[in-house]
């Protein structure tokens, strides 16, 4: 007997391998999928600016990315002793307006550097829904606690996800190849049948990017938590976010379908690597242990494909302990 439908994942059109570098851009779960793929050694920047849950704030992300400029001290607006910018994470404001547009700028470098070296992208829709400021009509990344009526909540439509996305895809990112998915954390704040409405509004905008664009492809993310698992135990105790055990399945067919043959035979040996780092030894200035930190750094050298370099520091560092001087008998 069967007791749930088991998704069967074609091999990805666009495949990720160590020569890769990685721009993962979206909501929550994206910075779950780009941990893994981070933990895996593989070259991935996440969210600079903080997590992006609509696909507009996704797109501005990527607009400033390709045309960086700085933060300017007029952007900023402050509440509560705090300075703040509605394109980032709350994480990025202070009571410093020089503090915050420092960190802003630095983060908004490191998107644009991140972009430029990127082959490969990744983005997770989280909602359709968004909040645009009423002065302006500019659609927020983040309402930072503000009084709601400063905003006008509204749902995208689908048509227009797939123009905003499609002059990216076909324009400036047309060098890039991109996979798309569609975040399975529920958005219940907004009301359950308005999360399926936004689901089904991403997913169909997601859709139609793919058939028109080549370099797009979809993971489905979204369809492996609601039909494959199904069930809440594969929730965390929020009932919201997905569970260690989700999260972990999801990825095992992410690797499956969109590494290489050659990312997914290395995965072993990257992993004994990096158990090894965190191994904590006794006697850290013996001979044995400069012994093993020797080895180590034999088998990081046998993996130049792999982003090792903490690793490496940290066997390098090791082997410069004095040893310790023989015991007397």
């Amino acid at each position: 007997m069967k007791f749930r439908t088991e998704i069967r994942i074609a091999p990805s059109e666009v495949r990720i391998g160590y020569e890769n570098r990685m721009l993962a851009l979206g909501s929550c779960f994206a910075e779950h999928l780009s941990a893994r793929l981070a933990e895996a050694k593989f070259r991935i920047a996440s969210n600079p600016t903080g997590v992006l849950f609509n696909p507009l704030s996704i797109a501005a992300a990527l607009e400033t990315f390709l045309a960086p400029r700085p933060v300017a001290e007029e952007e900023l607006h402050t509440h509560r002793g705090l300075h703040f910018h509605y394109d980032f994470h709350g994480s990025f404001s202070d009571d410093d307006p020089h503090r915050a547009l420092a960190r802003m700028n630095a983060a908004r470098a490191a998107g644009a550097e991140a972009l430029r070296q990127a082959d490969r992208l990744i983005l997770t829709f989280g909602t359709a829904w968004v909040y645009e400021l009423r002065e302006t009509g500019e659609a927020v990344a983040n309402c930072h606690k503000q009084p709601t009526t400063l905003f006008r909540r509204r749902r995208l439509s689908t048509e227009e996800i797939v123009a905003r996305f499609g002059k990216l895809l076909s324009g400036a990112l047309a060098d890039r190849q991109v996979i798309l998915s569609v975040s399975p954390v529920r958005h219940l704040g907004e009301g359950l049948a308005d999360n399926f409405a936004s689901k089904a509004t991403l997913r169909l905008a997601v859709e139609e990017l793919q058939r028109r664009h080549a370099n797009a492809v979809y993971f489905p993310a979204y369809e492996i938590l609601m039909d494959d698992l199904r069930d809440y135990r594969f929730y965390a105790d929020d009932l919201v976010h997905p569970s260690a055990p989700a999260i972990e399945y999801i990825w095992e067919l992410f690797t499956q379908s969109c590494l290489t043959e050659r990312a997914r035979a290395l995965q072993p040996q990257i992993r004994a690597v990096a158990t090894a780092a965190r191994h904590r030894p006794l006697h850290p200035g013996s001979e044995a242990h400069r012994d093993f930190c020797r080895r180590q750094l034999e088998a990081i050298a046998a993996l130049p494909e792999a982003d090792l370099s903490a690793e490496r520091e940290f066997f390098e560092r090791q082997m410069r302990h004095t040893p310790c001087p023989p015991q007397r008998r």
